[in-house]
């Protein structure tokens, strides 16, 4: 996934979350999604980003947007 930006297409990757496997186009749909990712769990980065998403997941879904997460640690 290296060289991904703003409008591009993520590849359809086979995941598993913290609600269980999925693929991430299925999850994505036909809408919007906005993809962010952290250096590793608990870390400063990684707690302010997710707080700061939580925070304000309820005007993304106002808009349609979903979010995902991902880290390069284990579920």
């Amino acid at each position: 996934m290296s060289g991904l930006t703003i409008g591009d297409t993520c590849p359809n990757l086979d995941v598993e979350t913290t609600q269980g496997k999925m693929k991430i186009h299925d999850y994505v749909g036909n809408g919007w999604v906005l993809l962010f990712s952290h250096p590793g769990d608990f870390t400063p980065v990684c707690t302010t980003e997710l707080s700061k998403m939580a925070q304000y997941i309820r005007e993304f879904e106002k808009r349609g947007v979903k979010l995902l997460g991902l880290s390069c640690d284990d579920v």
